[in-house]
């Protein structure tokens, strides 16, 4: 039997579209839409896929999305990120341990050997933080791991101050009449770091009560992926807390730079005015590159701050007295330390 048509049947994949005004047999074949399908010959109308699933690319069947986070299986981000934290920690490891072994020597006596420590480990503990950020993120992992790196990475920023302020204060109060002798037996740099950490705890606490951080599957962001992220909840949390961290780093680098002349034998001021340069210049250029990307990537972005700003304060700050103790020994006498001061 001859069929009555005006043009050729619409393959699967469209639909037809009437052109108005003409006879039924003519008709346009329109591909379906982004999200939609169609199996049959001739179809009137495409259908969406469910929502966990999305066309091929003939648009003729619904199949399952793909996943789309830092993978431990596939994602080539994952691996150069954890060949970056292992041997960062590495690297902070040996440091702690030549601090260690050379406790009681004059380099490491002069710029406050206890808050030292507690620095390291705390440079330590932001590295080790970055796995919280690796893989498939979970509601504890996102629960746990903007808290947790902001967290150890005040106590960071809060040693370094603490560390600048002892310098200030025993330099400053050499001077006849000065009335900041009575804070050098207060031990001052202990309270810097509990009181200034203290307040980072507090911030972080009263966010993951108020409003935690959970899982989202994001299916709008790109086509034919779903995209597991964490939601901060709370974004003014998130940025309160961001803000007191960055706050801790403007009043250290203020402080730094204001003591940066002093003798440089017990004076860390310069090393650590470099660390903060190098901290806000980071975190600086890390905003427009983590608001303009997505999924991943924007992890990805965070991560590299995370990391480049922590090395950069294990680098400014310690590489210089590893050099003294490992390769000039002979500088590490308080004989040395005198002459050169004079």
């Amino acid at each position: 039997m001859p069929q009555s048509r005006c043009n050729e049947p619409c393959s699967p994949g469209h639909r037809k579209a009437s052109k108005g005004g003409y006879l039924v047999c003519c008709y346009d074949c329109v591909p379906c839409f982004e999200g939609e399908m169609s199996n049959i010959t001739d179809s009137v109308t495409c259908h969406e896929c469910p929502k966990e699933e999305w066309p091929d690319e003939k648009k003729v069947k619904c199949i399952p999305r793909m996943y789309e986070f830092l993978s431990y299986e596939k994602d080539i981000l994952t691996f150069i990120f954890l060949g970056i934290v292992v041997f960062l920690s590495a690297v902070t490891l040996i440091i702690l341990r030549i601090f260690i072994y050379y406790w009681d020597t004059p380099i490491v006596k002069a710029n406050n050997r206890t808050v030292s420590f507690i620095l390291l480990v705390s440079i330590l503990l932001n590295f080790l933080s970055v796995f919280f950020f690796l893989g498939r993120p979970r509601d504890t992992t996102c629960l746990l791991r903007q808290a947790s790196f902001d967290i150890f990475f005040s106590i960071c920023v809060s040693s370094v101050l603490a560390k600048t302020i002892t310098v200030c204060i025993a330099f400053k109060a050499s001077k006849p009449g000065s009335i900041l002798v009575k804070w050098i037996s207060l031990n001052v740099s202990k309270y810097v770091v509990l009181v200034c950490s203290s307040v980072q705890v507090f911030i972080c606490v009263i966010w993951l009560l108020v409003s935690p951080p959970y899982v989202e599957f994001d299916h709008r962001l790109y086509p034919g992926k779903i995209i597991i992220q964490c939601n901060e909840g709370s974004v003014i949390a998130f940025y309160y807390m961001l803000g007191y961290m960055g706050f801790l780093a403007a009043v250290s680098l203020v402080f730094a730079f204001m003591v940066r002349t002093l003798p440089d034998n017990f004076n860390e001021a310069k090393y650590i005015t470099f660390s903060m340069l190098l901290f806000c210049s980071v975190w600086i250029a890390m905003i427009p590159a983590y608001l303009s990307t997505k999924g991943k990537y924007m992890v990805a972005v965070e991560i590299f701050a995370r990391l480049t700003s922590s090395a950069g304060i294990l680098g400014c700050i310690f590489l210089p007295k590893i050099y003294v103790l490992l390769l000039e020994p002979r500088l590490n006498s308080r004989k040395a330390i005198l002459e050169r001061n004079k």
